[in-house]
C-alpha cells in the first residue's frame, strides 16, 4: 500500500505542477488582462491553456483514485506539496526567487505532512 501512495502522490504532484505552471504560462501570454473578445481569443488560441486544463483533469482523476484508499487528512495535506514543487519549478521556468519566507513556508508544509503521517500510522498501529 505504501508503494501505491508514493507512486500515486508523485503522479498527483506531477500533474498538478504541470497544471499550475502551464496556467501561469497561459496567463502570461494573455496579457493585458481585459474582459473583451480580443483577450478571450488570446487565451483560447494559446496551447498552454489546453495543457493546463488537461493537467487539472488528470490531477482530478488521480486525486479521486487516491482518495478511494488514502486517509483523507494526510492525503489532503500531501496534496498541498504542489505548493513546494511549483515553487521549485518556478525558479527555472519563471526565474522567480526562493526567499527565506518561501523556504519557511515549505518547511511548515513538509513538517505538517510528516506529523499527519506519523499520527495516522500511530492510529493504524493501535487498531
Amino acid at each position: 500500500m505504501a508503494k501505491f501512495y508514493l507512486v500515486g502522490f508523485a503522479i498527483l504532484l506531477f500533474f498538478d505542477t504541470i497544471a499550475q505552471c502551464t496556467f501561469k504560462m497561459a496567463a502570461m501570454h494573455a496579457i493585458p488582462l481585459e474582459l473583451n473578445s480580443a483577450w478571450l481569443i488570446r487565451v483560447f488560441t494559446n496551447p498552454w491553456i489546453y495543457i493546463s486544463i488537461l493537467g487539472y483533469i488528470l490531477t482530478f482523476f488521480t486525486w479521486m483514485t487516491l482518495l478511494k484508499k488514502a486517509p483523507v487528512g494526510p492525503a489532503f495535506a500531501a496534496s498541498h506539496l504542489e505548493i513546494v514543487t511549483v515553487m521549485i519549478v518556478s525558479v527555472f521556468l519563471f526565474h522567480e526567487p526562493i526567499t527565506l519566507f518561501k523556504l519557511i513556508g515549505a518547511g511548515f508544509i513538509l513538517s505538517g505532512i510528516v506529523f499527519l503521517a506519523i499520527a495516522e500510522s500511530k492510529i493504524n498501529s493501535e487498531q
